[in-house]
């Protein structure tokens, strides 16, 4: 079960919303509408906080932690991918000698265009 939280009860940001989606192809995916969501290991963005991507808007509407082992193939879809098992092994390989372990807690940003 994720664990959704008010804006008043999260931590403080560890890095900012510029760097939430940085990867060119991702980039990509998020302009064309197939990327509504990112995770990553800490908290980039607050809920209504802008990122702006190629002179693209977008509005982040939620953030919550989430465990690894919670994603669904509907989740892997908000990243871009087709499957768990495609997000998993893109991740992978981002990121060469990382385990991936289903109890890890990453931060989950879901977003969507200003402009509709």
């Amino acid at each position: 079960m994720t664990n959704e939280k008010n804006i008043e009860e999260l931590p403080p940001k560890t890095c900012t919303i510029e760097r939430l989606v940085t990867k060119e192809d991702d980039v990509q995916k998020v302009i064309d509408g197939k990327k509504t969501a990112t995770r990553r290991n800490g908290r980039y963005a607050d809920v209504g906080e802008i990122m702006e991507l190629q002179g693209h808007s977008f509005v982040v509407e939620k953030v919550y932690s989430q465990a690894l082992g919670e994603l669904t193939d509907d989740h892997a879809k908000q990243e871009g991918f087709q499957s768990v098992e495609e997000y998993k092994q893109t991740i992978l390989s981002y990121h060469p000698g990382m385990p991936w372990l289903p109890h890890m807690r990453v931060w989950v940003h879901e977003f969507r265009s200003v402009n509709g």
